[in-house]
């Protein structure tokens, strides 16, 4: 009989957009692979999918008959290892699998960035730490995806049989590369920009936490010192319409293009000149981690994410206290110095190719899985469970 895996989160894009190599993976050892979220979308690579009532919110009650649903689908299967992500999903399946485990099923969590922080706030604190403090004992690895959680997981005692650090999910640094000057304007040229804009992108969701308010008020105040700066906005969210406002009202509605969901960041990163990012909170930021491996300096806000991957005067810049002239400065300095621009961003290139492409990060990942692919003893656990 095969091997089974299960994989859950709150909802099934998690795994379409970040998870699909390592499935197929999975698959290509002869395991069974089930997934269990939210959402109808149609995966690879997958034999059985749960659509699983989770929901966002701590406090929304649906998340009960989401647990027992959970329980029951592990129960049933009897598997060998489940990997959970995201909070609510890391919550639920590790609650669900505290029989099993003691049945001999492994359980992996990934914290793809804690809500706790350096910098985050104390409700955040209150509500987040103590539950994944006290989860961490049903967990037999945690997998921290930068040095920051890994120190504060290792610092606060967290009881997980063993604490991981991996690098994110890695990035495909051949579909995401430079491309030639001559390659660039024609590419600028297609996508409708002028050969001389000064193009920024930032890829993110329009919510609070990505704060693309900061960015827009960044443009107003440079719009007469840099009138060839574009800020290239791509995604979608609840507060997308208020930003669209607030370039309005600013005046740079013509030097602010909301491009919405894109399914092309790979051809657009390539033309743009630097990547910006303003969010509150990150985790390890794949937006940025992309830029990084097209050869872009990055100007991003001072949390743990970017600290993992922006160093300062080496491949971009950090902006402390979300201040909005620290961003034009440095966004000034990089229009002026077009050649330590690009130097910038050939050091985050590199810098990706070394540590984060995918891999290496697969590899790191493959290390804690084969730790527990050996189910002799499961098996033995399970049948006289």
């Amino acid at each position: 009989m095969a091997k089974k895996i299960l994989f859950c989160a709150t909802v099934d894009y998690h795994f379409k957009a970040f998870h699909l190599p390592t499935m197929k993976w999975f698959k290509e050892q002869g395991w069974e692979v089930h997934v269990a979220a939210s959402g109808n979308i149609s995966l690879p690579f997958t034999d059985l999918k749960y659509n699983i009532p989770i929901q966002r919110s701590p406090f929304n009650l649906g998340n009960i008959q989401a647990y027992k649903e959970l329980k029951t689908i592990i129960a049933e299967n009897q598997y060998t290892i489940v990997h959970c992500h995201t909070p609510l999903g890391g919550v639920l399946a590790r609650l669900a699998s505290t029989n099993s485990r003691k049945a001999g099923a492994k359980v992996i969590y990934t914290a793809h960035g804690f809500h706790f922080c350096k910098g985050a706030p104390l409700l955040n604190w209150i509500i987040y730490y103590p539950i994944e403090k006290l989860l961490a004992r049903l967990t037999d690895c945690l997998i921290t995806i930068n040095t920051e959680d890994y120190s504060l997981a290792v610092d606060h005692q967290f009881k997980a049989a063993r604490i991981d650090l991996v690098n994110g999910v890695g990035v495909d640094t051949t579909r995401f590369q430079p491309i030639t000057e001559k390659q660039k304007k024609e590419r600028r040229l297609k996508l409708g920009f002028k050969q001389d804009d000064f193009l920024l992108f930032y890829a993110g969701e329009f919510n609070k936490n990505k704060n693309q308010k900061l960015l827009i008020k960044a443009m107003a105040n440079l719009k007469d010192e840099l009138p060839k700066a574009r800020l290239l906005l791509a995604g979608e969210g609840t507060l997308l319409a208020e930003c669209e406002k607030l370039a309005e009202r600013l005046g740079v509605s013509s030097q602010v293009e909301f491009l919405g969901f894109r399914k092309d960041i790979d051809q657009i990163l390539p033309a743009c000149d630097v990547a910006v990012g303003s969010s509150f909170r990150e985790g390890l930021p794949v937006n940025i981690m992309e830029a990084m491996a097209c050869g872009l300096p990055v100007v991003a806000s001072d949390n743990r994410g970017h600290r993992e991957l922006v160093k300062v005067g080496w491949n971009g810049f950090l902006i402390k206290d979300m201040d909005v002239e620290s961003f034009q400065h440095s966004l000034k300095k990089i229009y002026l110095n077009r050649k330590m621009g690009k130097s910038l961003g050939e050091n985050g290139r590199q810098y990706i190719q070394l540590k984060f492409n995918k891999e290496s990060v697969f590899n790191q990942l493959a290390m804690v899985y084969k730790d527990f692919m050996n189910d002799k003893e499961v098996r033995r656990l399970w049948e006289a469970h």
